[in-house]
């Protein structure tokens, strides 16, 4: 006798979870029922639900929630690495943001997660030459999440960007995993050249507010910049920088510091 297949939040158990958060949100505040009932419960898979999410939010008088729900669904259905880099993005941010209690809360409420995600979206459009609809993906998260990442920078696993307002990351811009930052970013060039002129961030960066990184430069892994910094040189790897412009101020602190969070410093250093 065939054994019944198991069900598919079995396999998934992110998915499986955010599934039971959203049952117990809509008991513990019916007046959002509808919204998560359309946006989780109504969708057999996660991508699912982050292609509704995203193409709600993105939708405008000039585009769509359908065509970009159909979009959005095609680039999974396609690309599955696409949903894999989600679920890592999701976990990180309920590992790091003391903020965040409940997987379901980056998916429904953090405009950083949703953003990032649309960035997601847009590259794998602009790697499949469909340029145009990839800026329009950009202008629209843009507007809507104040968040500017050009649809051709590389972004890896794992990102966390908390409050996610007046974040620029540009065209030549390459972000590694598990990287973490914080509002007011800015991974951009410093003159009119059109070749490789932005930031390459190494894996496991904490960046903190208002940081800006000019040029193309190389941040080491596990290094740390405080808010406020101008960094315009290379940062060697598991240091923290400060300043205007940036220098090493010590050590990164700890072996991850894009995972602790902490952004204060031994100023003795």
């Amino acid at each position: 006798m065939r054994q019944p297949k198991p069900a598919l939040t079995e396999l998934d158990p992110v998915w499986h979870r955010i599934r039971q958060e959203a049952e117990d949100a809509i008991i513990s505040e019916p007046l959002i029922g509808g919204m998560v009932h359309a946006g989780v419960l109504h969708h057999a898979t996660f991508a699912a639900a982050l292609g509704y999410r995203i193409s709600l939010k993105l939708a405008s008088a000039e585009m769509s929630e359908q065509i970009l729900r159909e979009t959005a669904n095609a680039a999974y259905a396609a690309e599955p690495a696409l949903a894999l880099a989600a679920r890592a993005d999701l976990v990180a941010i309920y590992d790091r943001d003391p903020a965040c209690h409940r997987l379901i809360q980056p998916l429904l409420f953090f405009k950083g997660f949703q953003a990032v995600q649309a960035y997601r979206l847009g590259h794998y459009l602009w790697t499949q030459g469909r340029r145009d609809l990839a800026y329009f993906i950009q202008m629209r998260v843009s507007e809507v999440f104040g968040v500017d990442i050009h649809p051709a920078a590389r972004m890896g696993k794992g990102i966390m960007i908390d409050h996610a307002h007046s974040v620029v990351i540009g065209e030549t811009a390459v972000v590694g995993d598990n990287v973490s930052m914080l509002h007011s970013v800015t991974l951009g060039g410093t003159g009119k050249e059109d070749d490789d002129r932005h930031p390459k961030i190494g894996n496991g960066v904490l960046i903190g507010a208002g940081a800006k990184v000019l040029g193309n430069i190389k941040v080491g892994h596990c290094s740390r910049i405080a808010a406020g910094s101008v960094v315009l040189d290379d940062v060697p790897p598991m240091k923290t920088v400060a300043g205007v412009p940036a220098r090493i101020v010590g050590e990164a602190g700890c072996a991850q510091p894009s995972v602790t969070m902490d952004h204060l410093f031994d100023h003795d250093h």
